[in-house]
């Protein structure tokens, strides 16, 4: 086979205690997997099955520097534990990860019936942690998320509506999962928005922590 131009290199992620790196498939999101987070964004999601969204493999990063994006004057942050599937799609790791969000864009698709695409699947939209390997179903850890020391979000992943099993089961009547693939499983309430020059610092019990520039 001959291509027409080389591709880009592959996307792969920093494992904790390993020279390997996790190859990246495709990056899946739930939305609305808190309900307080659900009650801020104006929505009951207690009472709905998960609805799930998607993010380029691409706008993975571990570099610790969000460029804040283009054609966005609203752009916040919704700190999330991240699912890293290996094998058979079975767990193979844990991160911390925040899902940048232009809620500006994705308020405009709201009304108008549009996707979120432009909302949620930028460059950089999908930074992460190094991987913390764990076969475990991971159940219950704080997860709290500061903007230049103060704590805008808190909350146990004991409070998702549906869990890391669960979702995972529920996405797999949906795709056919492989390895590489990552779920970003949702966020508690008190997201908001950032600026150029704020220091994000993330953070997972038992999974690890999660520091990040605004450019």
């Amino acid at each position: 086979m001959t291509l027409a131009f080389l591709p880009p290199p592959p996307v792969t992620l920093a494992i904790a205690g390993s020279h390997a790196r996790f190859p990246v498939h495709r990056i899946y999101c739930v939305g609305r997997n808190y309900a307080d987070h659900a009650a801020e964004m104006g929505g009951d999601a207690a009472r709905e099955p998960p609805f799930f969204f998607m993010k380029p493999a691409d706008a993975a990063t571990q570099a610790g520097l969000f460029p804040y994006p283009p054609a966005s004057a609203d752009v916040h942050h919704e700190v999330e534990l991240v699912v890293a599937l290996g094998e058979g799609a079975r767990i193979f790791a844990y991160a911390v990860g925040i899902d940048m969000t232009r809620r500006d864009r994705q308020a405009e698709a709201k009304k108008m019936g549009r996707p979120w695409d432009v909302a949620k699947g930028f460059d950089h939209s999908a930074p992460l942690s190094v991987l913390h390997p764990s076969t475990e179903v991971l159940r219950r850890g704080a997860i709290t998320l500061d903007v230049n020391g103060v704590r805008r979000q808190s909350g146990d992943i004991a409070q998702m509506i549906w869990p890391v099993d669960g979702i995972i089961s529920e996405l797999g009547k949906l795709y056919a999962l492989q390895p590489g693939d990552l779920i970003f499983t949702g966020t508690p309430a008190g997201v908001g928005a950032v600026v150029p020059g704020d220091q994000l610092s993330a953070a997972i019990a038992g999974v690890g922590t999660l520091r990040l520039t605004v450019a």
